[in-house]
């Protein structure tokens, strides 16, 4: 006897869930820092999910009754597997997803699983979640969870007719439920990248959540089984190089303790109180003849104990959560690999290629050059070096960059580079030998040698009507010097930057209108020129002169 379709189908996405969080389960283990700066949120989440695939393939093999069970049992045995085999925090909240999607399920028979559905399904898993912590925390997962059902729900509301019926075409069935499910992704990345505004401790320590993340990548795997192509991209999280400070110590319970109980007329709230004198991140959820317990304590036979005589102890799963964060900063300590990094802000993919070049970190500013403090600061935890020196590129920037600088556990200094091309021509004075002090005098002390003038196209009429809008306007510094036609213009500000350099380096924008000879032709003799592609918006050229 074969295994049902339906089963086969929901098999493989579980399975494509599965995959996908395989392959970044050490990004998302790196990430944790909440409740506690563990090593195994990846971990975690993979066996919750593993033991789902593993209840399917008993079912499917229990081929005498397949045909006997219906959807209420399998959904039935499929969240108890998940409850049963979930450990820590992030586990045992996924199986509560779990669980809230397939009571909703149960609650419909004889519905197809359409977007309405699966709207309905995510709604309750979000509220299963919340109720399942005794103190939920925003900008974790629960928030995450919560905002992909929002959107799923907008969406719907503006679908029209979504409704399947009793019958409906697999493939359509899977194509309408992958492009909810994909809106739905984004909307969870959003809330990721927010996470570190509601929660202190992912702002300060430069992560984001990393249940929450580890959700929309198990998402992008099921987009990935729905579709039958490669999953969605999700945004790689960094975890920060570690930073030596041997004074500071773990001060958590050592052992990340789980286990199920099971029995009769069980309920889960009287025991909350009675964990929670042993140690915290006390989680007790379950139902009436089964509860799954995850606590951190010193004394894990004290938490097992409790239940003598109440009901019978199994999956009894203990890590010792001191190794963890051990072995977790010994592994991101690895890439500590200089003592001093640095990390510009750009726009253009050359203008980043030619930075990498330098050994620069970048993060992609915009077309207005204007990140936020925590996108700086997510950059900063990004460079593996435990001291950093930042490049702006934009007056803008300044300020955040202090304030990322100021909130960041790394040493941090801000240099004086006010546009690209300056910040490009500095960065030769960096050495990763140095300190970021050091490194940043270096840097300044490379831009006051330094004179810098752009061509760009007017974005609008000049007031004093010297140019209207789409031609070439040229500036050396700050003042505008020439305007026109860009040949003519842009001949105007190598000119005047040549007349005391000995070096001019020239790098072309997104839709520069003259080609590399016609640029090298405008050059004075005598000076030597270096032309680059950096692809940046709003200007065709960017000068520096040496």
């Amino acid at each position: 006897m074969s295994m049902d379709p339906s089963l086969v189908r929901f098999r493989a996405v579980v399975e494509g869930a599965l995959v996908h969080l395989e392959s970044r389960r050490q990004e998302i283990n790196d990430l944790n820092v909440f409740p506690v700066a563990d090593g195994d949120t990846g971990d975690n989440m993979a066996l919750t999910l593993s033991a789902v695939l593993a209840e399917v393939d008993r079912l499917a093999a229990d081929e005498g009754r397949l045909d006997e069970i219906g959807r209420d049992e399998i959904v039935e045995s499929v969240a108890r597997a998940a409850l049963l085999g979930a450990r820590g925090n992030s586990g045992v909240i996924l199986s509560q997803l779990i669980r809230g999607a397939a009571e909703e399920l149960v609650s419909r028979p004889g519905e197809l699983v359409d977007p309405v559905l699966i709207g309905a399904a995510m709604a309750r898993a979000a509220q299963r979640a919340y109720s399942s912590v005794r103190e939920p925390a925003e900008g974790t997962i629960l928030t995450v969870v919560r905002d992909m059902a929002t959107c799923v729900a907008s969406e719907i509301a503006h679908m029209g007719d979504t409704r399947l019926g009793a019958e409906g075409d697999p493939a359509v069935q899977n194509t309408l439920i992958a492009d909810v499910l994909e809106r739905a992704l984004r909307a969870g990345e959003e809330s990721v990248r927010r996470g570190p505004e509601q929660l202190a401790i992912l702002r300060e320590s430069g992560v984001v959540d990393a249940g929450g993340h580890a959700l929309t990548v198990i998402f992008a795997g099921i987009i990935a089984a729905l579709r039958g192509s490669e999953a969605p991209a999700v945004a790689r999280q960094t975890a920060p190089a570690r930073v030596t400070h041997p004074e500071h110590e773990s001060s958590t319970f050592r052992y990340c303790t789980n286990f199920a109980v099971t029995g009769h007329d069980l309920d889960a709230r009287p025991w909350i109180e009675r964990l929670e004198a042993l140690g915290d991140s006390v989680l007790v959820v379950g139902d009436a003849a089964t509860l799954k317990v995850h606590v951190h304590t010193d004394f894990p036979g004290g938490a097992t104990a409790l239940f003598d005589g109440i009901g019978e102890v199994s999956h009894l799963d203990v890590a010792d959560m001191h190794a963890q964060v051990q072995a977790r900063d010994e592994r991101l300590a690895a890439a500590v690999q200089q003592h001093c990094g640095a990390l510009a802000v750009v726009a253009g993919d050359g203008m980043r290629e030619l930075y990498e070049s330098l050994g620069v970190f970048v993060i992609d500013g915009g077309p207005t050059l204007n990140p936020s403090t925590y996108e700086l600061l997510a950059g900063i935890h990004e460079v593996p070096a435990e001291e950093v020196v930042v490049l702006p590129n934009s007056p803008n920037v300044f300020m955040a960059a202090a304030h990322a600088a100021e909130l960041s556990e790394k040493v941090v200094c801000v240099s004086a580079a006010r546009s690209q091309q300056a910040g490009l021509a500095a960065a030769l004075a960096l050495d990763p030998a140095r300190s970021a002090a050091a490194n940043v005098a270096a840097v300044d002390a490379a831009l006051e040698r330094l004179r810098t003038g752009a061509v760009a196209p007017a974005a609008r009429d000049d007031g004093e009507g010297r140019f209207v809008t789409g031609e070439a306007v040229g500036f050396v510094d700050d003042a505008i010097v020439a305007w026109g036609q860009p040949g003519p213009t842009l001949g105007a500000v190598l000119g005047e930057l040549g007349e005391d350099a000995e070096l001019l380096t020239c790098i072309a924008g997104a839709g520069a209108p003259l080609a590399e000879d016609d640029v090298r032709a405008l050059v004075p003799a005598g000076v030597e020129l270096e032309c680059e592609d950096g692809g940046q918006p709003a200007y065709w050229w960017l000068v520096a002169a040496e």
